[in-house]
C-alpha cells in the first residue's frame, strides 16, 4: 500500500539541489504560474538555502519519499502568523499547504493523493486547526478536481501578488474526518 511506503520528512539543507531541480521542472512551473515565459516555478529570487534555514513553527517544508526515493515536496504554513503574510489578514487556527510532485515519472500514480492525505493528517494532528487552505491557479482545472476529490470546497477566486489568479479551496476538519476517518490514526511524527 502506498501509505506504508510514502513518508514525509523535514526538508534539510542537503535537499537544496533537489528543490532547485524541481523548481525548474516544466510541470511544476505550469502548476505554479500562468506565465508562459517562466523558467522557474517559485521565482528568480527564491533561494532554497535561505528558505530552508528560515523554517519555523509557522512555515515548514517537507520532502516526500517513496520507498526511500525523494519524489516531491510540500510546505505547510500557519497563514495567520507566518512571516510573509502571503494570505493577508486571516483567521487563526488554519493551515495552508503548497504541494508538488517533482519527479515526472511519479505523476499520475497516486503519490499526490497519498502525500496530500499525509499532509492533512499532519495539519489536523494539532487539535486547534479548524481547516486547511490551498490556492491552485484558477486555470488549473486538474488541480481543482484533485483537491475537490479530497473534500476541499472552492471558497473564493483571489489574486495573489497581483499576478497569481487562484481559486482558493478550504477543507474543514469535520469534512476531513468524514472523508478519511482512518487518516486521523496515521503516524505523522
Amino acid at each position: 500500500m502506498l501509505n506504508d511506503l510514502v513518508i514525509l520528512r523535514g526538508a534539510r539543507l542537503d535537499d537544496v539541489p533537489l528543490l532547485d531541480k524541481w523548481d525548474r521542472a516544466p510541470h511544476v512551473i505550469a502548476a505554479v504560474t500562468d506565465d508562459q515565459a517562466a523558467h522557474i516555478a517559485f521565482g528568480d529570487d527564491q533561494d532554497w538555502a535561505d528558505e530552508l534555514a528560515a523554517q519555523s513553527n509557522t512555515s515548514k517544508y517537507y520532502i516526500a519519499e517513496f520507498d526511500g526515493r525523494p519524489i516531491g515536496a510540500l510546505q505547510i504554513i500557519d497563514p495567520c502568523n507566518e512571516a510573509t503574510h502571503y494570505w493577508g489578514p486571516i483567521e487563526e487556527n488554519l493551515r495552508a499547504i503548497d504541494i508538488w510532485i517533482g519527479e515526472t515519472d511519479c505523476l499520475g500514480k497516486g503519490y499526490g493523493t497519498t502525500l496530500m492525505r499525509r499532509a492533512l493528517a499532519l495539519c489536523f494532528s494539532n487539535p486547534l486547526v479548524k481547516a486547511v487552505l490551498i490556492d491552485p491557479l484558477y486555470s488549473n482545472k486538474k488541480a481543482h478536481r484533485f483537491y475537490q476529490r479530497l473534500g476541499f470546497k472552492p471558497v473564493e477566486r483571489r489574486l495573489f501578488h497581483l499576478e497569481d489568479d487562484c481559486l482558493v479551496h478550504k477543507l474543514i476538519r469535520d469534512d476531513w474526518q468524514m472523508n478519511f476517518p482512518e487518516d486521523s490514526r496515521l503516524d505523522v511524527n
